[in-house]
């Protein structure tokens, strides 16, 4: 697969949106749960979300992050940001939007939050998405999938 670039969405119709996006992006999504469409179009390296809701509106960008193809390449990355001095947010074996990860947050200094993550397996059915106590950003209100998201 190769590492993707993954956007998260907050869309006022979800049922418009993902119609356009199955257009212009020539696939069907991936996953589709209440709330929430995610896309992977073999064309493009990128892994597309799309959700309800959510801080600041439709129409804006929830986070940013890249997707890898190992828990390896997480860690390589988590050591590197950690050695260079930033701050950093780890979720390790997190339940988020569906799909069980390993990833680290960072926060640019405008607010953006990145994640590098690894998806180690999709979730059966509709399990809660939960990011674990403690780990959240200072100064955010992002929570996984719901009210101000971070769903992969």
């Amino acid at each position: 697969m190769g590492a993707k670039v993954h956007l998260h969405l907050h869309v006022s119709d979800l049922g418009k949106s993902r119609e356009f996006y199955e257009k212009f992006l020539g696939v069907s999504p991936v996953k589709v749960k209440q709330g929430y469409v995610k896309f992977l179009p073999e064309w493009a390296p990128v892994n597309l979300a799309l959700s309800t809701g959510g801080p600041g509106g439709a129409g804006t960008i929830d986070h940013v992050g890249v997707q890898v193809d190992s828990v390896e390449t997480v860690m390589t990355e988590l050591a590197r940001v950690k050695s260079a001095g930033l701050s950093v947010v780890e979720e390790m074996a997190v339940n988020c939007c569906h799909a069980n990860q390993d990833k680290f947050w960072v926060k640019d200094p405008d607010g953006v939050e990145w994640e590098v993550y690894h998806l180690n397996y999709d979730l059966e059915g509709d399990e809660p998405a939960t990011r674990p106590s403690g780990l959240t950003l200072v100064g955010t209100t992002t929570s996984c999938c719901g009210g101000g998201t971070s769903c992969t």
